[in-house]
């Protein structure tokens, strides 16, 4: 199950058995961690034992047991307010990964962190032959350096809003627990460095006054927190030690409530520790605090876990969260698979680059092909796309992003009415691009151009709405559409054409727009084939 930051964080869960990967590749010691794995596959198929297979890799199975919870979730499957009415229209988000691992931006001193860290922002574990000596110590002090003097929020919220933008995910402390607000509660803040401004209130202030909606990034997992256990607490000591941690937690969710009420919602992250699972009641109790502190307050399935050790899905399969926040990276290969949950997808230009990185050399960067694409597959599935930016350690987008946001916004500026506020389409999927859907419009936005240019619809025979008219949404052009009956035998569907005009020309996506109505005629009852 991924659980962390990305891929590079799994765990086989056998009952309530957990082996995590990530604390082998820190201690560099995978050939222990093989054994281990090992052992423990044999031993489950020895006694009967079924491991858990990976979430959000195809449909979830059905729950046949119902059990008792009473950690389950705190607010509805579809929550039908306002807010999160909003959250289902933004259609495109942008992520930001920003902190002291942008100063070094996945090297250090001439010296790549690619095989000795998991992921830029994660350098902070760096190990091996490649790390420099006394690395922890040195990223640890590396809040001295801190001043990022071309950091300008006003300009990253005008370049977001250009793009096309919605919301923003920001990150306000990762998992080294760096804050980059002056939190009362740690002295590891951005208060203590050089810059010292409030970072987070700099951001908050400037996109919602740009009209972006913003959500916060919490982790919490904090690695140079003395305090912090990563296994469950056992002795007297340890459970004093977490509990002091607990409500260091507490207090700074409150605290950022308080300092930034413009706020829409929480994206949490570094919850997978058997500390934080264990910490059921706790975890309950805060969650139904912030919802009251913060009616419409919007959190993800990241968060908690009821009292079984279920994480995102209770032991009765209900969501823990608003939106299911699973979606990291990767998207559902069908629709179906969702079964009507809200959710987002949180996407990277890099394979696996969420903090700054200096090189992009050698690594394949997605283009904004890639990521239109992406974003229509997304919302023709009632999602949002959210793309990751990773600012340098003085504030400023890599150039690749730069060049990204610019391509992404301009195609945004023509085709943004089938992206914003539009739902499934209830069609079948198209070889030739993705369906959306807004009142009686419907929206193909077409990756694959036909040699013939003939585009084909596809309705159910019984379809009340079927197209009635078409144009391209770049230049309003009428499009010649003509009903087509293929008589395919035992056919649920029937066909409508769309002809492009030979001198329409495009090197992106396009969208044709189609207008909904009665169909004219129903289609002819054929014989069946005699077989």
């Amino acid at each position: 199950m991924i659980v962390g930051r990305a891929t590079y964080i799994w765990s086989i869960n056998i009952d309530l058995f957990v082996v995590r990967k990530s604390h082998f590749q820190r201690n560099n010691d995978k050939m222990k961690y093989n054994k281990i794995i090992t052992a423990l596959i044999l031993g489950s198929i020895l006694l009967g034992v079924k491991t858990t297979s990976a979430q959000w890799t195809g449909p979830r199975k059905k729950v046949e047991n119902k059990v008792d919870v009473k950690y389950g979730p705190l607010t509805p499957g579809h929550r039908a307010d306002e807010a999160m009415e909003r959250f289902r229209n933004y259609g495109l988000g942008q992520f930001i990964h920003w902190g002291l691992y942008a100063i070094p931006g996945n090297e250090w001193e001439g010296v790549s962190a690619r095989k000795g860290a998991a992921a830029s922002e994660w350098i902070r574990t760096w190990s091996g032959p490649t790390a420099p000596k006394d690395w922890k110590n040195t990223y640890d002090n590396l809040y001295k350096k801190f001043n990022p003097t071309g950091f300008d929020a006003k300009n990253w919220a005008k370049q977001a809003k250009e793009m096309g933008a919605k919301y923003l995910i920001f990150t306000t402390k990762h998992h080294d627990g760096f804050a980059l607000w002056p939190s009362k509660y740690t002295d590891y803040t951005v208060k203590k460095s050089p810059y010292k401004k409030d970072i987070v209130k700099q951001v908050v202030d400037a996109y919602t006054a740009e009209g972006i909606d913003v959500f916060l990034y919490f982790s919490i997992l904090e690695w140079n927190n003395s305090n912090y256990i990563g296994k469950a607490p056992s002795s007297p000591e340890e459970k004093a030690k977490f509990n002091k941690f607990l409500e260091y937690t507490r207090n700074q969710l409150l605290e950022l409530l308080e300092n930034y009420p413009q706020i829409k919602g929480f994206w949490f992250d570094g919850t997978w520790d058997q500390s934080w699972i264990q910490s059921y009641d706790f975890t309950y109790k805060l969650e139904k605090e912030l919802r009251e502190k913060h009616p419409g307050l919007i959190i993800g399935s990241r968060f908690r876990n009821d009292e079984f050790g279920k994480r995102h899905f209770d032991s009765n399969g209900d969501m823990l969260g608003d939106y299911e926040q699973g979606w990291e990276r990767k998207m559902p290969k069908e629709f179906e698979w969702l079964e009507g949950r809200d959710w987002d997808c949180v996407m990277t230009i890099p394979p696996n680059g969420w903090g700054y990185m200096k090189d992009w050399s050698g690594i394949y960067t997605k283009t904004s092909d890639d990521l239109i694409d992406m974003l229509m597959n997304c919302v023709s599935m009632n999602g949002n796309f959210v793309l990751n930016f990773g600012p340098d350690g003085n504030g400023l987008m890599h150039p690749g992003e730069d060049k990204l946001a610019k391509e992404i916004g301009d195609w945004i500026k023509i085709n943004g009415e089938a992206v914003y506020g539009v739902r499934h389409a209830g069609l079948a999927p198209s070889k030739l691009g993705y369906f959306t859907k807004k009142e009686d419009n419907l929206y193909l936005t077409v990756f694959n151009r036909p040699v013939n240019n003939i585009v084909r619809i596809a309705v159910p025979k019984k379809a009340v709405e079927v197209p009635v008219s078409a144009t391209i949404l770049h230049n309003g052009q009428s499009l010649e559409l003509s009903h087509t009956d293929i008589g395919l035998d035992l056919d649920k569907n029937t066909y409508y054409d769309i002809r492009l005009p030979n001198s329409f020309n495009s090197n992106k996506a396009f969208v044709i727009k189609m207008k909904l109505g009665k169909p004219k005629a129903q289609s002819e009852k054929l014989m069946d084939a005699k077989m």
